[in-house]
């Protein structure tokens, strides 16, 4: 073989690597425990036909964190100034970490967003009222969002499992990650605080999906 052509076999292969390595990148968002709501639900917290004021952009398009926040209220103990996101859902439901559930004093199971049935309840206090759900509560399954287009250069699907790897101080694995493809996300790894500080992850960090 030429040395020219010996070159341009090994500058292939490693642009190869590149791009592999580029595709596997994820970014990370943590996500602190927070509450979804219903219009509804949103009328007795803050008031008939109240707007929520966005505070802060989030990592998925259209999603953002809101000024205005409630007190959650469970069986055993309380979590005040929780932020509300938006925009307003179909189905109120309340996402917390594993820790969160130990001071509530609610069996929160481990599940995908918007998978709410036979989920615990819990009490949301605002200015202007209270509301009692009857379900919603939920520790978020660690999931990745992507578009459809990112999915097929990855060669993945929906509702696929993938193990991610992590780096830095804590390097380690997470494993049981879901993919969820949609035309109205970006791509973004969602985790909540207990794994974010178990692998010492922080926004904007990024993990390595596992060939």
């Amino acid at each position: 073989m030429e040395e020219q052509d010996l070159f341009d076999l090994i500058t292939a292969r490693i642009q190869g690597k590149v791009i592999q390595y580029d595709k596997g990148k994820i970014k990370v968002g943590v996500s602190n425990h927070h509450v979804h709501v219903s219009r509804a639900d949103l009328d007795v917290l803050y008031g008939a036909d109240y707007a929520l004021t966005q505070k802060s952009k989030l990592g998925q398009p259209g999603q953002f964190a809101a000024k205005e926040t409630v007190t959650l209220k469970g069986p055993k103990g309380e979590f005040k100034n929780v932020r509300i996101l938006g925009p307003i859902r179909q189905q109120s439901q309340v996402e917390i970490s594993k820790t969160d559930s130990f001071r509530l004093g609610i069996a929160a199971p481990i599940t995908l967003s918007g998978h709410l049935e036979g989920t615990p309840g819990i009490t949301l206090i605002g200015p202007r009222g209270s509301v009692e759900l009857p379900q919603g509560v939920i520790i978020a399954k660690r999931h990745i969002h992507m578009t459809p287009s990112q999915a097929a250069e990855r060669g993945l699907h929906d509702n696929q499992i993938v193990s991610v790897e992590t780096f830095g101080e804590r390097q380690g694995m997470l494993g049981d990650v879901v993919i969820r493809v949609s035309e109205a996300s970006a791509l973004e790894m969602h985790v909540d605080v207990d794994e974010a500080n178990a692998c010492s992850l922080k926004n904007k960090d990024y993990v390595m999906i596992c060939p």
